[in-house]
C-alpha cells in the first residue's frame, strides 16, 4: 500500500541533517550553555549560532528571539506577559476569532483578569479586515494580536496593512502575530510586517518538537511566565533544550536557502490537488481564500460526507490528513474557524485539510486523486441526506 503524509500543518518530519545535529548535542555535545567551563563555552556558542540562524529566517536580530517550549508557550508568553508587562497603560486588548486556542485561550484567561478584549470577524473567505480593525482600537487599546497564516484554511492575513493601519493610531500599542504557519514557507521579515511580537516553532519547518521562539522587537515590555535562572535575558528561565535549539537553527537555516523553490514546488502541488478535487467529486467547496494563501495548504468542505469518517477511509488506504487543527483533533465539534467564516455546521464536518511538504511529489497527489472519489461515493451511499 502507498503511504502519503499530507499533514504537514500538524508536524514535519525532522530532516536528517538536523536530526544527525541534534544527536551530537545529546551524546557529545552537550554541555550546560550557563557552565563557564569549556564543554559550557561550546554549548553556548552553539546556542547563540541557532539564534542567529532563527533571526536570520525572520530578519530580525539575535538578542531578539526568545527560545521557549513551542509555539504554544511563545503565544502564551506574547499575549499575556505582554497584557500584564503594560496593564497601566490599558486594558482593551484586539484578536481574531479564528486564531489558535493557544492564542484565543490566552485571550480568554485575560478577560477573566479583568481586561477587555474584541474579537475581530472574518469574511468567507478567513480574511481580517483592516478596517474593522482600525476601529476596534480604543483609548485603552495596549495590544493587537492577528495570526500571520491560519493553520486550518491556509490564508495570509494583511499584517502588514493592519499594523500600519494600528500605528498610524498609536505608536504604544503592540502588535503580536502568530506566525507558526507562514515562517518557512512564505517569505516573513519582522520589520516589513512591522510587528512587534512573533511566534514561530521549530517542528513545522523539519526541525524538532519541543521547541520554539518569540521574537520581541527591542524596547517591548514583557513579563515572564515562569521564574528561576536569567537565560533567555530572564524572559524564559531554565536551563536550554540545546539539541532542539541547534536543531531549530539548522532546520531555519535550511528553509531560508530553499524557501523560493519550495514555494513553487508546493504551490504546483497543492493547485492539482485542488483542481483535481473540484473536476472528480461534486459538491466540494474550497474553504479559505485560493490566491491569499500559502503554497502547501488544501482545505475543502464535501458535503454529504462527515470529516471522521473520511480521514479514517484515507488512512486505510494509506493517506494521512486532517479535518482541522492537530491540538483540537479530539473534539466532536466542527472547526471554529470554518464557523467563523459562515460555513453551516452540516458542511463544516466534512472538512479536509491536506497540507503538503518538501518530500510530496505529483505521484502521492495523483495517487489521492485517484483514491479519494471512490471513498467519497462510498460514504456517500451510506447518508440518508444525500440519497434523499
Amino acid at each position: 500500500m502507498q503511504r502519503v503524509y499530507l499533514d504537514h500543518s500538524a508536524t514535519t518530519p525532522v530532516r536528517k541533517e538536523v536530526a544527525d545535529l541534534v544527536l551530537s548535542y545529546m551524546t557529545t555535545n552537550y554541555g550546560n550553555p550557563s557552565s563557564i567551563h569549556s564543554f559550557g563555552r561550546e554549548a553556548k556558542k552553539a546556542l547563540e549560532n541557532a539564534r542567529e540562524q532563527v533571526a536570520g529566517l525572520i530578519g530580525a536580530k539575535p538578542e531578539e528571539i526568545i527560545f521557549t517550549s513551542g509555539g504554544t508557550e511563545a503565544d502564551n508568553l506574547a499575549v499575556i506577559g505582554t497584557a500584564l508587562a503594560n496593564q497601566k497603560k490599558g486594558k482593551h486588548l484586539i484578536t481574531s476569532v479564528i486564531e489558535h486556542h493557544a492564542v484565543l485561550d490566552s485571550f480568554k484567561y485575560l478577560e477573566k483578569q479583568g481586561f477587555e478584549v474584541t474579537y475581530i470577524p472574518v469574511d468567507e473567505y478567513g480574511l481580517v479586515n483592516p478596517d474593522h480593525v482600525a476601529k476596534a482600537v480604543k483609548e485603552q487599546t495596549i495590544l493587537l494580536s492577528i495570526m500571520h497564516v491560519n493553520n486550518e484554511v491556509g490564508t495570509i492575513q494583511p499584517i502588514k496593512e493592519i499594523a500600519e493601519i494600528i500605528k498610524s493610531k498609536s505608536q504604544d500599542i503592540i502588535i503580536h502575530t502568530d506566525a507558526v504557519q507562514s515562517v518557512g514557507k512564505i517569505p516573513v521579515d519582522v520589520n516589513e510586517l512591522k510587528v512587534d511580537l512573533l511566534t514561530a516553532s521549530s517542528h513545522k519547518i523539519y526541525g524538532p518538537k519541543g521547541v520554539g521562539c518569540l521574537y520581541v522587537r527591542k524596547g517591548t515590555k514583557i513579563e515572564p511566565r515562569y521564574f528561576g535562572g536569567g537565560q533567555e535575558r530572564k524572559r524564559r528561565p531554565g536551563t536550554e533544550n540545546l539539541p532542539g535549539i541547534v536543531g531549530f537553527g539548522k532546520a531555519a537555516e535550511l528553509a531560508k536557502q530553499e524557501l523560493k523553490q519550495e514555494m513553487v514546488k508546493l504551490s504546483e502541488l497543492r493547485d492539482m490537488l485542488m483542481d483535481g478535487i473540484l473536476k472528480t467529486i461534486p459538491d466540494v467547496k474550497i474553504n479559505g481564500d485560493r490566491e491569499k494563501r500559502i503554497p502547501g495548504n488544501v482545505n475543502v468542505s464535501i458535503r454529504y460526507v462527515e470529516g471522521e469518517a473520511l480521514l479514517l477511509s484515507l488512512d486505510m488506504k494509506g493517506i494521512a490528513a486532517s479535518s482541522g487543527s492537530a491540538c483540537t483533533s479530539g473534539s466532536l465539534d466542527p472547526s471554529h474557524v470554518l464557523l467563523a467564516m459562515g460555513i453551516p455546521h452540516e458542511i463544516a464536518h466534512g472538512s479536509l485539510r491536506m497540507t503538503l511538504g518538501r518530500d510530496n511529489t505529483k505521484e502521492d497527489i495523483q495517487y489521492v486523486l485517484d483514491t479519494l472519489p471512490g471513498i467519497v461515493n462510498k460514504l456517500r451511499a451510506m447518508s440518508p441526506l444525500y440519497n434523499k
